[in-house]
C-alpha cells in the first residue's frame, strides 16, 4: 500500500497523509452486492439520544461482504479490488465459475485476475479459505471463524493477521494480533494472508472536517464540564479533574473491566504476557 502527502496548500491539507488507493481498480461497486444504509445520528428506537458525539457525515451504501466462505471447491477469478466506506480494509469482487458473484475482505497481495477458491481440502494459497486443521503450522491468516458455519469474526479489519502455530486435538491455537494466545475450534474456517490496506494507521485526517464527513462530532473534555455533567469537571481555574474516570464514573487508565466469560477457557495466554491456568 502506498501512502499520499499532500502538498501545504491549505490548512487542511498541510498535515494530511491520505491514502493513495494504488490498489483500488475501480470506483464503482456491484449493483447487485449494495443496499441502502441508513444513520442513527446516535438516537435510539424513542428518538432520544442514547451515544454523544454521533451525526452528519457523508450518505454510504452497504457492500454485502462474504465472510462465511461457504461456496465450496468452485473457483473464482478477482475482478476487481474495490474500497468499501464500511470497513478500513479493501473488499476483492469475485467471479465464480457459475456466474454468481460475491465480495471477500482482500487479503494483502491478491490481483486482479488470480484465482481463489474455498473448500475443505484446497491448497493453502493467498485468498483461499480452508479448515486451520488443513493449514500447516505458521499459516498467516485472516476473517477467522470462532464457531464452524458462524462466519469470520477475528482479524478483519485493515492490516489485521493471526498465525497459527500449534494443533490440539480439537483446537488450533492462534497468535492473535493483540499477542495473546487463544485457542479456535480446529473444524473453523479461515482466509490465507494478511488483511490489507495494512498502512491505514498511518494516515492522518489533517482536518476535523474530514471527520465530520466520517459522521464523527467534536468530542468535548470532561475536565471542560460542570460537576453536574461529568465526574471530572468543575474546580476553579484550570482544574485537573482528578483521576481520569467515565463520565458514568468508572476509572480509565488501568482499571480491569473484563467479567469472567466462558471463552477465558479458551485463552492460553494474555496479550500481556500472563499466562492463564488451564480451567
Amino acid at each position: 500500500m502506498a501512502l499520499r502527502k499532500y502538498k501545504p496548500m491549505t490548512a487542511g491539507t498541510r498535515w494530511r497523509i491520505g491514502n493513495a488507493y494504488a490498489e483500488i481498480t475501480t470506483n464503482e461497486p456491484e449493483k447487485s452486492l449494495v443496499e441502502k444504509k441508513g444513520g442513527t445520528g446516535g438516537r435510539n428506537a424513542q428518538g432520544r439520544r442514547s451515544m454523544r458525539y454521533i451525526g452528519g457525515g457523508h450518505a454510504k451504501m452497504y457492500r454485502l461482504v462474504d465472510f462465511k466462505r461457504n461456496k465450496k471447491d468452485i473457483p473464482a477469478k478477482v475482478a476487481s479490488i474495490e474500497y468499501d466506506p464500511n470497513r478500513t480494509t479493501f473488499i476483492a469482487l469475485l467471479n465464480y465459475a457459475d456466474g454468481e458473484k460475491r465480495y471477500i475482505l482482500a487479503p494483502q497481495g491478491l490481483q486482479v485476475g488470480a484465482e481463489v477458491i474455498s473448500g475443505d481440502s484446497v491448497a493453502p494459497e493467498l485468498g483461499n479459505a480452508l479448515m486451520l486443521k488443513n493449514m500447516p503450522l505458521g499459516t498467516v491468516v485472516h476473517n477467522i471463524e470462532m464457531q464452524p458455519g458462524q462466519g469470520g469474526k477475528i482479524a478483519r479489519s485493515a492490516g489485521t493477521s493471526a498465525q497459527l502455530s500449534n494443533k490440539e486435538e480439537r483446537y488450533a491455537v492462534l497468535k492473535m494480533p493483540s499477542g495473546e494466545l487463544r485457542k479456535v475450534l480446529i473444524n473453523c474456517y479461515a482466509t490465507v494472508g494478511v488483511a490489507s490496506n495494512s498502512d491505514h494507521n498511518l494516515q492522518s485526517m489533517g482536518k476535523a472536517g474530514r471527520n465530520r464527513w466520517k459522521g464523527i462530532k467534536p468530542r468535548n473534555r470532561g475536565v471542560a464540564m460542570n460537576p453536574v455533567d461529568h465526574p471530572m469537571g468543575g474546580g476553579e481555574g484550570r482544574a485537573s479533574g482528578g483521576h481520569p474516570r467515565s463520565r458514568t464514573g468508572k476509572y480509565a487508565k488501568g482499571l480491569k473491566t473484563r467479567k469472567h466469560k466462558g471463552s477465558d477457557k479458551l485463552i492460553i495466554q494474555r496479550k500481556n504476557g500472563k499466562k492463564l491456568a488451564n480451567k
